[in-house]
């Protein structure tokens, strides 16, 4: 396989694995329209990602949602790494028809071309999410491995943002295996789950392979800045560099598994090149959770500005409260570890954002939405 097209490549881990599949010899195609939601206005001479990767591929501005765009992308490709997609977990839950239209029906175009039309295409990489699990996997003295269902407002409203489960006196939490139940709890993560199922129903019933990765929650230099959507270092980041302060959800103890762009680079690229990973499912993270109070003290920290941190006790409906990945299977089937730490990564991290001018933050426009919407609390 020599012609890669990333669908979605101008993005934050397209770009990043788009410049590292050239420096192994591939030639890659790069589908993308450029949304200014991550690119901001007039991208092709200001989106740092954009330029990153501007004449180093065949570039082609367009959107999976339209049949000859994809149509154009395809010819001569021998693998896809399809990335494009709509990316915000709380705009998922009132921006549903594009969420379905860009996720769920671009995807479909694509499988539709694959099957009926004639090209060489031996390979589809299909970006999940960890966001499909919903709620993570916990161990209960009681009833052993259990999957808690998504957290109510009645009690979020009495500060009680721990999930729990019928029948179980306490839960531990435990890292999430890829056989652990598929729930999500957002519109997003349904659309994440269906992009994944279609791939590996339809790719193997005409002879080509699929593999899903169910990415954790990815970040380093490069990410977009001007996003208020999603992202939450980069969120945080742009509240810090304007001086504003932080509105922490919930009690702050909600975690994440926070991995490295080097680390999804590199596992992606496992994906293609190794025949084990073959219509197969992985988990890519660190295999360790971060809370998010521990986020924004390290950011304030390495950038060596305090802002007030608020831990408010709002939530937002459709957010989960901890998650974190088993790496058992990647690592046995695929040979990948991860080799940054949380504390590596973020240096490197805030090290790029020191550099980057200061965006304006519209954070609070996004919250604004979704309170609008009944789903701020």
């Amino acid at each position: 396989m020599k012609n890669i097209l990333i669908t979605g490549g101008a993005g934050f881990i397209g770009s990043n694995l788009a410049l590292k599949l050239i420096t192994k010899g591939y030639t890659v195609t790069v589908l993308d329209n450029l949304s200014p939601q991550i690119h901001g206005e007039n991208p092709k001479e200001t989106s740092p990602l954009f330029l990153s990767i501007k004449d180093k591929v065949k570039f082609i501005e367009g959107t999976v949602t339209n049949i000859e765009d994809w149509k154009k992308a395809l010819d001569g490709q021998d693998a896809i790494v399809h990335y494009a997609a709509e990316t915000g977990t709380g705009q998922s839950m009132y921006e549903v028809q594009k969420y379905v239209d860009v996720n769920v029906n671009g995807t479909s175009l694509m499988l539709d071309l694959l099957v009926n039309g004639e090209y060489n295409v031996k390979k589809v990489v299909v970006a999940s999410s960890r966001s499909i699990y919903g709620e993570g996997k916990y161990i209960s003295t009681e009833l052993g491995a259990v999957y808690p269902k998504h957290r109510v407002a009645d009690d979020m409203d009495k500060g009680d943002f721990e999930p729990n489960y019928a029948g179980a006196s306490e839960l531990t939490l435990v890292a999430t295996d890829e056989d652990s139940k598929i729930h999500p709890s957002s519109v997003y993560g349904i659309t994440k789950q269906n992009q994944e199922q279609m791939v590996l129903t339809v790719c193997p019933t005409i002879g080509i392979a699929g593999v899903a990765f169910r990415y954790q929650n990815v970040y380093g230099p490069g990410q977009s800045l001007k996003n208020p959507y999603t992202g939450i270092l980069s969120i945080f980041s742009t509240q810090i560099k304007n001086g504003n302060g932080i509105n922490i959800f919930e009690d702050g103890k909600e975690s994440r598994d926070f991995v490295f762009i080097d680390d999804v680079v590199d596992a992606t690229i496992l994906g293609l090149e190794k025949e084990e990973a073959n219509n197969q499912v992985f988990n890519v993270g660190t295999g360790i959770a971060t809370d998010v109070i521990t986020v924004a003290k390290s950011l304030s920290k390495n950038y060596g500005v305090e802002v007030p941190i608020t831990i408010s006790g709002n939530y937002r409906l459709g957010d989960i409260r901890h998650n974190f990945a088993d790496l058992t299977k990647i690592n046995s089937a695929l040979g990948f570890s991860p080799k940054f730490s949380f504390e590596e990564g973020l240096q490197q991290f805030t090290d790029w954002v020191n550099t980057q001018e200061v965006q304006e933050d519209k954070y609070q426009k996004s919250i604004d939405e979704m309170k609008a919407k009944g789903l701020y609390k």
